[in-house]
């Protein structure tokens, strides 16, 4: 079996998935190369220690120069904030590593676009970090449209919504400083609907959105981890500079048309990541709340039993699931990283590409950057104007 050395840069939220993901690999897909985990890196060495020992990375350093570098390391996955993306991933491409980057894949479509470029430049494979195509029932999703099996696309409707900085008083984290995060919940969590309506509808043509900040002014904080932190126990205050919530319409270059939301202003939804998609012969919804789930509708259902149907994708003839649990026995969030990194150990088996890789980061980052034209510009823009 193929072994490939993984070296990590960053240890918090998406550093514990990660992990994870690269420990359940081996033994849910013994059949697929074997992840490694060699040497993980963090600024803070105590929390770093903390996170080495407690995830299963054989060493640490606090230097990312250092483990670009490094002999041992054929993978750099980067899933440090998003403003240290770009140059983390050109060193590390150019040192002749493969590359998994969290999304966005960067602050800018300019630095998106270059580090693509240096990437294939490099001769690097390289996979952007949009987990959630990789819940069996989205896989359904896309099955099911690829097959023809509800028809023409005529609408999608997709929302990301959360509630976790609802109080005025919740901390100035790193998600809230553009110059760390790039946006707000536009690119933390519009991006993933971006890139789901990408994966089952297709490319974008024009979009037109607008934004807001409700709380302009936040405590500064005094540590944050993950969604989470605390406050530094004095009256300083500092701006938010990225929006709280964003919602765009958008046309497909299929015709299909689009409404796409993001807010964490959404009191009650924890993580209501879902999307309705219309076509002409039926519907499908999905909610991430419920991500087992896959509701589907077909209008050529006889008339006394048609409406929506509950499918729970737990079978083994749905994607991943003969790996897992007996039909019935769900999985969760941590498992769509699983997925995803199976992926990744495939394609460098296979000598190919990952899905999605760089080039979904930089269609994903022209949205983005469209939808930012269009509030600024107020008017419509169309996706190869950028």
């Amino acid at each position: 079996m193929k072994k490939i050395n993984i070296g990590m840069v960053g240890y918090k939220f998406m550093g514990k998935a990660h992990s994870n993901a690269y420990r359940a690999v081996p033994m849910f897909f013994p059949d697929a190369a074997k992840p490694e985990m060699k040497v993980i890196c963090g600024r803070d060495p105590k929390g770093l220690e903390q996170a080495r020992a407690q995830f299963g990375w054989e060493s640490s350093v606090t230097d990312w120069r250092e483990l670009v570098q490094r002999d041992d390391v054929d993978v750099v996955d980067i899933n440090a904030p998003s403003d240290a993306h770009k140059e983390i991933a050109i060193a590390a491409a150019r040192a002749g590593k493969h590359l998994f980057c969290e999304k966005p894949l960067a602050l800018t479509l300019a630095d998106s676009r270059e580090m693509l470029e240096e990437a294939e430049k490099a001769g690097v494979k390289h996979m952007v970090g949009f987990n959630y195509r990789f819940a069996p029932a989205v896989q359904l999703a896309k099955k099911l449209i690829s097959e023809g099996r509800i028809g023409e696309i005529h609408h999608f409707r997709g929302v990301f919504l959360q509630d976790w900085i609802l109080d005025p008083s919740f901390p100035l984290v790193w998600r809230l400083q553009k110059e760390i995060a790039g946006s707000g919940s536009h690119g933390d969590l519009g991006a993933h609907v971006i890139d789901m309506a990408r994966f089952l509808v297709g490319e974008f043509r024009e979009v037109i959105g607008m934004s807001e900040t409700f709380v302009k002014r936040r405590p500064v904080a005094a540590a944050m981890t993950g969604l989470s932190a605390k406050g530094g126990g004095s009256e300083e205050m500092g701006d938010v500079t990225v929006d709280d919530a964003t919602a765009f319409l958008a046309r497909f270059e299929n015709g299909a048309m689009g409404t796409i939301e993001a807010t964490r202003f959404a009191a009650g939804h924890r993580c209501t990541n879902g999307f309705e998609i219309n076509g002409s012969k039926g519907s499908i919804k999905f909610d991430f709340e419920r991500m087992n789930e896959l509701q589907v509708y077909f209008t050529d259902d006889a008339e006394d039993v048609q409406g929506f149907r509950r499918v729970l994708a737990t079978d083994a003839s749905h994607a991943y699931m003969d790996a897992w649990w007996p039909a019935g026995h769900t999985i969760g969030y941590e498992h769509t990283f699983t997925h995803e990194v199976l992926e990744l150990m495939r394609a460098l088996e296979e000598d190919r590409q990952p899905v999605p890789n760089f080039v979904d980061g930089v269609k994903c980052q022209e949205v983005l950057e469209a939808v930012d034209r269009s509030i600024e510009e107020r008017r419509w823009v169309a996706i190869s104007e950028l």
